[in-house]
């Protein structure tokens, strides 16, 4: 399937693994012309040449936390200035810690917001006028199950992320008339160093084994395993090519039937 992202410009946070670099390299495979960022100047620019000499496209890496306003124009100025457009956004950010509410600050919460809501709206307001412009965008926001269905544990994540939701339904509707399509794809449990972390944080607070913590897990998967990254690239990479031009609004997860509820 010819996904038409040719020549396309894409703009992919967090890039510098995980999830968002499976992303990176899955719309740089399909030709498209992606620019990464991460807070580790050092790190991004490796990857971005790993990518670039496996892919054959142009990839070129960022320094940016996007969990700061003016990073984040900077960082979208930059790519403007190397690419002439941007097509396609991938808004990402790290998790924010686990925790309860008995045991979670003001601080942590300011943190988490600045992180994972309104990073999202930093990106999405630097980046649309280039689409307006163009009449033609994919804006597609890595969220998490737990805007499905909360996940113990992780309070911070279950709170903020369903913001991204609310936001991208919104500008779902304000965008369409501008052929901009907004959606949000949310992973399950998928083989990162995330899932290394959380497993070793449910670990300590339950007494189980890491891998003890790993099977309970898959127990819950109808799949019964664990996702992987490139399973999660190819429906972002569906969601930001020419073949999705009337998917619009949408929250799709991509957790091997995980989710219970019914919507």
């Amino acid at each position: 399937m010819d996904l038409g992202l040719q020549k396309k410009v894409a703009l992919v946070a967090a890039a510098s693994k995980g999830l968002g670099r499976a992303v990176a390299e899955e719309l740089a495979r399909e030709g498209a012309r992606v620019a990464i960022c991460s807070r580790n100047e050092t790190l991004i620019g490796k990857v971005a040449g790993e990518i670039s000499t496996e892919t054959c496209s142009e990839v070129f890496g960022f320094r940016a936390d996007v969990s700061r306003t003016e990073d984040v124009e900077r960082l979208v100025s930059k790519v403007a200035d190397q690419f002439g457009t941007i097509d396609i956004l991938v808004t990402n950010a790290g998790g924010p810690p686990p925790g309860t509410f008995d045991t979670l600050e003001n601080s942590a919460w300011l943190d988490a917001f600045y992180l994972n809501l309104l990073s999202v709206v930093d990106l999405c307001r630097a980046v649309i006028p280039y689409m307006k412009a163009n009449r033609w965008g994919r804006i597609i926001n890595v969220t998490s199950i737990s805007v499905k269905q909360p996940v113990d544990g992780l309070l911070l994540s279950n709170s903020l992320r369903a913001g991204v939701v609310g936001l991208a339904k919104t500008l779902s509707k304000e965008l369409g008339p501008d052929n901009i399509l907004v959606n949000n794809v949310c992973p399950g449990f998928t083989m990162t160093g995330r899932i290394d972390e959380l497993a070793n944080a449910t670990a300590e607070r339950t007494g189980l084994s890491r891998e003890d913590v790993l099977r309970d897990w898959e127990s819950t998967i109808p799949l019964g395993r664990i996702g992987n990254t490139s399973e999660f690239a190819a429906l972002v990479a569906f969601l930001a090519s020419e073949r999705a031009s009337y998917i619009t609004g949408t929250t799709i997860p991509i957790d091997g039937g995980a989710i219970q509820g019914l919507l």
